[in-house]
This record gives structure tokens, C-alpha cells and sequence, in this order.
């Protein structure tokens, strides 16, 4: 497994599994505690959830306030997503900045994004299955999030009209949230 910070947004992680494959398919480790805390992820994973996506669907950019926030470790078990972390930590040097990566069942590259991260991912293909390790329990009063499409951000998604939820498309601008981060 090679763990990787993937630009200079700190704190987010890409992890690439060795993937063992023959004529009967493949195997791959899609976890190791022992890992990630060798390359300096020492958290605690309390939630994992999954969704599925037909593609269009964009689902984001979503996040939990303190103290609530969740760690999140993703990964798609089936199909292809365009995945966003946008950093929303109001002391970091990259505040308001975003990195994006292609998940699939074909690279099966995981992503990890610390509390203080809005997230992301819009479905580039039908029967999208998406999952993830949480390092926190869900809390509804504290769930919130930034509007997908906000210019200030210049997100580079790959469709203009995505599939919504009606919440989603209610979501606040950038400049119209205050960060508890």
C-alpha cells in the first residue's frame, strides 16, 4: 500500500493498494491500520456508509461543524466518480483551494480528507457505488455545507447540470458561510 499527499494542501491523502491480480481476478488490502498510522494517519474510524449513484448525480460539497467534523476515507467499490475535497480551514495556507481525483473500481485508489475538508463527488457512470470510512459519528444539527457550482471557488466539474437534491441545490456560497475550522 504507498500512502501519498497528493499536492500541497496538507493533510489530504491518496492511497494506492498493491492489487494482486490473475486469471480468477484480483485482491487488494482496502484498509491497514498499521499503514496508515506508519505514514502518519493515527485516527479512528466509528461510521462507514455507502451510497450509489446513477451517473449525473452530484452529490456535495457537504461537511460537519466541530464538534462533529469527520475524517473521511473514500473510496468507490463500483464505477467511477469525480471526487472534491476543498480545504475550508480558516488558518491554512490553501483555504478556499480544491483537489480533485478520479475513484474507480479500476484504479481503486482510496482518498482521504480530515475534518476541515467540504466534500464532493459528482457519478461519471451508472450504478456508481461509493464508500466510506467516517472518523466520526453523523450529527444532522451539525451537518452543513457550500454550494457546488460557487464561483469563487472555480471547481472544475465535468458536467455544467448535474443530477441534485433539492437540499444541494440549497446550499450556501463560499463567501456566505463562516468556518468553524
Amino acid at each position: 500500500m504507498k500512502v501519498y499527499q497528493p499536492n500541497e494542501i496538507e493533510g489530504l491523502l491518496v492511497i494506492e493498494p498493491k492489487v494482486f491480480a490473475d486469471e480468477r481476478g484480483v485482491f487488494f488490502e482496502t484498509y491497514s491500520k498499521k499503514i496508515l498510522k506508519e505514514a502518519g494517519l493515527d485516527v479512528e474510524f466509528v461510521q462507514d456508509n455507502q451510497s450509489s449513484s446513477k451517473k449525473g448525480v452530484l452529490r456535495g460539497l457537504h461537511f460537519q461543524n466541530p464538534p462533529y467534523a469527520q475524517g473521511k476515507l473514500v473510496r468507490v467499490l463500483s464505477g467511477s466518480v469525480w471526487d472534491i475535497a476543498v480545504d475550508i480551514r480558516k488558518s491554512s495556507p490553501t483555504y478556499g483551494q480544491y483537489y480533485a481525483l478520479e475513484l474507480n473500481d479500476r484504479n481503486n485508489l482510496m482518498f482521504y480528507l480530515p475534518p476541515g475538508f467540504a466534500h464532493g463527488f459528482y457519478a461519471l457512470e451508472d450504478n456508481s457505488v461509493f464508500s466510506y470510512k467516517c472518523t466520526n459519528y453523523y450529527n444532522k444539527e451539525s451537518e452543513d455545507g457550500i454550494l457546488w457550482n460557487d464561483p469563487t471557488l472555480k471547481i472544475n466539474w465535468p458536467d455544467n447540470q448535474p443530477i441534485l437534491s433539492n437540499k444541494d441545490k440549497l446550499l450556501k456560497y463560499f463567501n456566505e458561510f463562516s468556518s468553524m475550522f
